[in-house]
């Protein structure tokens, strides 16, 4: 995330790379918010209030009362850490481009949505949290690109945000590892009798094989996003000027909504591969 601030926010080349972001949303614009605008309505103070009770109370009808704590510290903490870093820490520097002078990094908006998505992909059962994690990168991507269809945002705030929330995701899903044993198991979780080994063996295989899906398939968008982006950012950065013309606009929109795509999946990728090795680690689900 800091990276993300230091090229793009703290150099010349960066907010001059996405200023041009912010100029060629205006390009069809029109057609694009009427899908963008029911996106980002959804995201607010309420929803994330109903997402996190209704988690919550699921967890507790498991009997799950570890998966409560993980849900209650990734919510709260992605979401304030956003707040405390846009508002409080990250600063944007005056460096001679023209457009919003204050800080949008990271963005509340995506920080909410993943959460949201990520919060779902611990409490889901395992044979269905490989296609939440499909559906949450797809409902973050959603999100961050309808912030830039808007000129809410720019690519960074969102990848920023994306990776923010991915950060407190690894911490909540290191919270079960570092949970002791139930009875019956052994210091990891693992069953001790040959029974219970055999059922966690045919279990984690299925779990394993359902990752290993899901992961591909965020694996695969993940790149294929990758390549555009990366073309359109260097192009953007070694093109001469200000980026004024309509294909230079375009191109470095393009390139910035590609690349949230690419870190959205890949993102999900991540927290899909943390969430089967930390549980399978206790023999959990």
């Amino acid at each position: 995330m800091w990276l993300a601030w230091r090229v793009f926010v703290d150099t010349w080349a960066g907010q001059r790379v996405e200023r041009a972001t912010l100029q060629g949303a205006r390009y069809g614009q029109n057609r694009l918010w009427h899908v963008a605008e029911p996106v980002l309505s959804v995201v607010s103070v309420w929803f994330i209030v109903v997402v996190v009770l209704a988690a919550v109370l699921v967890a507790i009808l498991r009997r799950r009362w570890m998966l409560a704590a993980q849900v209650a510290v990734l919510m709260a903490g992605a979401n304030l850490t956003t707040r405390v870093l846009k508002v409080g820490i990250i600063d944007r520097p005056d460096l001679g481009i023209s457009g919003p002078g204050f800080n949008t990094l990271p963005s509340g908006h995506t920080t909410a949505a993943a959460s949201v998505a990520a919060v779902v992909v611990l409490v889901v059962p395992p044979r269905v949290r490989p296609w939440a994690a499909v559906f949450g990168a797809l409902y973050t991507a959603a999100t961050g690109v309808s912030t830039l269809v808007g000129q809410w945002h720019r690519p960074s705030d969102v990848i920023a945000a994306i990776l923010v929330v991915l950060a407190w995701s690894g911490f909540a899903c290191a919270l079960v590892a570092w949970r002791p044993g139930p009875s019956g198991r052994g210091p990891t979780g693992a069953p001790t009798t040959p029974t219970g080994q055999l059922a966690l063996r045919a279990g984690t295989g299925r779990r394993s094989s359902g990752t290993r899906t899901g992961a591909m398939i965020l694996t695969v968008v993940a790149l294929v996003a990758l390549v555009p982006a990366t073309l359109a950012l260097h192009r953007s950065w070694t093109a001469a000027g200000l980026l004024d013309s309509r294909a230079e606009l375009l191109t470095a929109y393009a390139g910035g909504a590609c690349g949230v795509v690419a870190a959205s999946a890949l993102g999900f990728a991540i927290l899909l591969v943390l969430r089967h090795v930390t549980t399978a680690r206790v023999g959990s689900a």
